[in-house]
């Protein structure tokens, strides 16, 4: 392939991918449910995060089940997964502390849906029991709330005989019989703080089913991992139902594969198995066959966004404590507008003196890096929408110093390829011969700068949080899309301007004179020293101290052998 078809085959494919983006986005923004027009016109722009919109702050209230109050180890565990749960919804900016009297502060951005408040305070704690019972919940109760019922203390409340396990209906005495059938749903019954180890009167998570079930035979604790998708069919096609598979470690599996076993030889209610969250039924399926694998699908109404939040709680682990929201207001930024305004400008003014010294330096060559920049810039910005948009990414000040430091990393890839392709030119290659070894010189330096870029922001990412984090995503993001344009484009666009006669007949404004450099091609591998005067005196000076100690050396040989002759 010659390099002119080269470069335009590049070329057309960066404006395929940049059209591809923006075509993303604007169909993910205007197709996403319950938005106002005003709304998806304002998400194409990236979300910003808690410094510079403000948020919502919310003081958590944390108590063990037996009523104490957590200790100083829980709230700190707690403020970890609370953390990374934010972190997962796209809030990887939000303020997490501890405060004094066992209190959780935590500062979220923007206005924080119920789902997302849920999140984060919610324990999160699955378990799975077996139905012992379960019936519709009485619409008189479903929505009088009141007080939880209390069975009379005369009734008996220990099992007549042993139970042989969780489906024994021994289990059931008079006392639980007696709580099942006056069952409140819409009272606060707090099944979250019941005992695991005792059967469990609750209800479904929309309160209209009660159940009576056994102890909890496999906990949460055995998950091994959780993840939102789409349910499949046996020949693989998809139903359109958000769900949440999950995977048991060894010992849920073998837990799980047990009781799985034991459900298919019984009939009625008693071959379902609970599937609880926080004490509250979200699905109580029936088991067909034995599940050996370690594997389980719940599904239950879910949305992507439900689905993949509660993914992310089990994923993350349950909280070791539980928390009820003390109190919940609206803060303003910490930053502001101002601030992002100030950071627009120390990175205009940060561009414009990379380009004036481009100009300086490089003289016509500095469109070129204007344009990289402009296309790394449109880039960005397609990449960080469809961020906000689909992982709800927020934008921080943060995060906008990254792309300003990343100007920098891709202005030092145009200098590396530039000073190749000089290097070619002194050597004796035409332009175009020189662009094309200048670039294979050029591009494992770029590789590898770029790479230990990279590594750096990847390990920054991993083990820092906050605001640190939103710095190393848009430094790594910044640092992969450099790659691109200088492949797709920047060593594309210099392999058609090498055919133009400005550029290859080394204009004195093209920045790619041979004469400036230094040299003057005669052929066969020769030179000949240019005559020198007025301006073309410095500009061979300046060619001679950047010869490297290899060419020095040659030069200095070749001194020798013109004085023996």
């Amino acid at each position: 392939m010659t390099p002119k078809r080269h470069a335009r085959r590049a070329l057309t494919g960066l404006v395929v991918v940049i059209l591809a983006g923006i075509a993303l986005n604007f169909v993910g923004v205007w197709t996403a449910p319950g938005s106002t027009f005003a709304v998806k016109a304002q998400s194409l722009l990236p979300k910003l995060g808690l410094d510079l919109e403000g948020g919502t702050q919310i003081i958590l209230h944390a108590t063990q089940n037996s009523g104490a109050d957590a200790t100083n180890a829980q709230l700190q565990q707690s403020v970890s997964i609370i953390r990374q749960r934010a972190a997962a919804g796209g809030s990887p900016d939000a303020q997490i502390s501890t405060a004094s009297g066992g209190n959780i502060v935590v500062s979220l951005p923007g206005t924080p849906s119920q789902a997302t408040i849920n999140s984060v305070r919610q324990a999160a704690r699955m378990d799975f029991r077996a139905v012992l019972l379960t019936d519709a919940a009485p619409t008189s109760s479903a929505g009088k709330g009141g007080a939880p019922y209390t069975p009379p203390a005369s009734l008996a409340n220990t099992p007549s005989a042993s139970p042989t396990n969780g489906s024994d209906l021994a289990q059931v005495t008079p006392y639980l019989q007696n709580l099942y059938d006056n069952y409140n749903c819409a009272a606060d019954n707090q099944p979250s703080k019941a005992d695991p180890s005792k059967p469990l009167v609750t209800c479904s998570t929309d309160g209209s089913v009660k159940y009576l079930l056994g102890p909890v035979e496999v906990p949460g604790t055995d998950i091994s991992g959780a993840q939102a998708g789409l349910q499949t069919t046996t020949q693989g096609a998809t139903t359109g139902e958000w769900v949440v598979n999950l995977s048991f470690n060894s010992k849920g599996t073998t837990e799980f594969a047990a009781i799985s076993e034991r459900l298919v030889a019984l009939t009625g209610v008693r071959n379902q198995f609970a599937i609880l969250l926080d004490g509250k039924v979200i699905e109580a399926p029936t088991m067909n066959a034995a599940i050996t694998n370690g594997k389980a699908t719940i599904s239950g109404n879910f949305t992507d966004a439900s689905a993949k939040a509660l993914a992310d709680q089990l994923k993350f682990g349950a909280l070791p404590v539980n928390f009820a929201v003390q109190s919940q207001n609206t803060i303003s930024a910490t930053l502001g507008s101002s601030q992002l305004i100030a950071g627009l400008i120390a990175g205009l003014i940060g561009l414009i003196l990379v380009f004036v010294y481009a100009v300086f330096q490089y003289r016509a060559l500095a469109s070129v890096v204007l344009a990289s920049l402009g296309t790394s810039a449109v880039l960005t910005l397609i990449v960080l929408d469809f961020l906000s948009w689909r992982e709800g990414y927020r934008l921080s000040l943060a995060g906008v110093t990254g792309i300003i430091v990343s100007i920098g990393i891709t202005a030092d890839s145009f200098i590396v390829y530039f000073e190749r392709i000089r290097d070619e030119l002194r050597e004796g290659r035409s332009l175009e011969g020189a662009v094309e070894q200048g670039w294979r010189r050029a591009r494992r330096t770029i590789l590898a700068s770029d790479a230990v870029n990279l590594l750096a922001a990847s390990v920054l990412f991993i083990l820092a949080v906050g605001d640190v984090q939103g710095f190393a995503l848009t430094l790594g993001l910044s640092t992969l899309i450099d790659v691109l344009v200088v492949t797709l484009f920047t060593h594309p666009v210099l392999q058609l301007l090498a055919r133009r006669p400005f550029f290859a007949d080394g204009h004195a404004f093209s920045g790619l004179d041979p004469r400036a450099l230094g040299a003057v091609y005669r052929g066969r591998g020769q030179f000949r020293e240019p005559v020198l005067a007025g301006r073309a005196v410095r500009a061979s000076g300046e060619a001679q101290r950047r010869q490297t100690i290899a060419e020095r050396k040659a030069a200095e040989l070749g001194d020798d052998r013109k004085g023996r002759d």
